[in-house]
């Protein structure tokens, strides 16, 4: 009766452990810059709510959120990251609203899993085209986009829409990214056009993007210039 008991309660105790990592949420918001030996986050990494972020009185870090549009500057305290917002005590918070769409984000399992975040949304199948299949799926509002591969290389395709025949075929080394995934059309001195709409490509994923008409060259804020493919 005993082993009884303990296989059903090894069972049960199975499927909590199961169920618990499927309560984390998505992220929020991400690391735009940070200067602190202590913070535990890094430049570029993924945040969820309720991540807290010590900070000592002089370390500062900038965190960007993506469907508020928040950009904060938090000097000092104790950073709790909110849905929209971060909860700081003991610091000094300077926050603006910057131009971006507020979209969800799309994380591929190895994304999720490279960033520290663990994502159970059923994404659509890469091969499964939308009704339209140049429907816009975000609006960035910086003409020199940084693109989340998750990959460390491989061929960045940007069709234009709006204007077939206009192709820029990359092939991106590992040299060329931050962080291991990401490239910064910013840093190597590329823009798009304002007003344009592409399909970015790579290893079977891509997604439909419109650059706003009143974009501007250059390393503009991160939550307008992020996209994940």
């Amino acid at each position: 009766m005993r082993s009884r008991h303990l296989l059903a309660w090894l069972g049960f105790a199975g499927l909590i452990s199961l169920a618990i990592p499927a309560a984390a949420s998505e992220p929020v918001a991400m690391v735009e810059d940070v200067k602190s030996k202590s913070a535990g986050v890094e430049f570029m990494e993924y945040l969820q709510a309720g991540k807290v972020i010590p900070l000592a009185p002089k370390d500062v870090i900038v965190v960007d959120y993506f469907h508020s549009c928040v950009r904060e500057t938090i000097t000092g305290g104790t950073v709790t990251v909110g849905a929209d917002h971060s909860d700081v005590v003991g610091g000094d918070v300077q926050s603006q609203t910057v131009q971006c769409d507020g979209g969800q984000l799309h994380l591929t399992t190895q994304q999720a899993s490279q960033s520290g975040v663990v994502v159970y949304r059923a994404l659509p199948k890469p091969s499964a085209a939308p009704e339209d299949a140049n429907a816009v799926q975000r609006t960035l509002y910086g003409l020199s986009p940084i693109f989340d591969l998750g990959t460390s290389g491989g061929t960045l395709v940007l069709t234009r829409v709006d204007q077939p025949g206009s192709r820029l075929e990359l092939a991106l080394k590992p040299s060329d990214l931050m962080h291991g995934k990401f490239y910064d059309f910013a840093k190597h001195g590329r823009k798009l056009v304002a007003g344009a709409t592409y399909r970015a490509s790579l290893d079977g994923r891509s997604v439909v993007f419109k650059i706003d008409a009143t974009a501007h060259p250059g390393a503009g804020d991160l939550a307008g210039r992020l996209l994940q493919l």
